[in-house]
C-alpha cells in the first residue's frame, strides 16, 4: 500500500477528523476566552484595584527600581531581582473562566446523555411469523 493512500485513510477517519474541527474550535473559543478577559473582565478587576494594566504588577524583591518603571525597564536594572505576578493574574484568569466554561459545556453534555440513555426503546413489534407461533401456542393451550 502506498504512502499517500495510507495518508488519505488515515486522515479521512472519523476521530481524526473530529479532533481537527475540536482544535478549529477550541482557537476560536481561546480567543473569545482572550477577549472576555481582556475586555471585559481585567478592567473591572483594575479599576477595583486601581491598576489599569495587569501585564507590568511586579514587586522589586532585591535591588532598587524607581517607582514607576514599566516591567520591561525594571527588569534591565542590574542587580535586581523582579517578582512580575501580573501577567500570571490575567493569565490564571483566563485560565479559571475557560476551565468553567468547558465544566458546564461537559455538565450539559452529559445531563443530555443521561436524558437518552433514561428513555428505554420501545421493544420491536414481533415479526408475522412470532405473531403466528404465540396465536398457535395460545390456541393450543386453550384446548388442552
Amino acid at each position: 500500500m502506498g504512502f499517500a493512500k495510507e495518508f488519505k485513510e488515515f486522515a479521512l477517519k472519523g476521530n481524526v477528523m473530529d479532533l481537527a474541527v475540536g482544535v478549529i474550535i477550541g482557537g476560536a473559543f481561546g480567543k473569545i476566552i482572550d477577549s472576555v478577559v481582556n475586555d471585559l473582565i481585567m478592567p473591572l478587576v483594575s479599576a477595583v484595584l486601581g491598576s489599569p494594566d495587569f501585564s507590568n504588577l511586579y514587586l522589586v524583591l532585591k535591588g532598587t527600581v524607581p517607582e514607576g518603571t514599566a516591567l520591561g525597564d525594571a527588569r534591565k536594572v542590574p542587580h535586581a531581582v523582579i517578582f512580575a505576578y501580573g501577567n500570571f493574574i490575567t493569565v490564571a484568569i483566563n485560565f479559571l473562566l475557560l476551565a468553567l466554561i468547558i465544566f458546564l459545556m461537559i455538565k450539559g453534555i452529559n445531563s443530555l446523555k443521561r436524558k437518552q440513555e433514561t428513555v428505554p426503546p420501545a421493544p420491536p413489534s414481533p415479526s408475522s411469523t412470532d405473531q403466528l407461533l404465540v396465536e398457535i401456542r395460545d390456541e393450543l393451550r386453550r384446548k388442552a
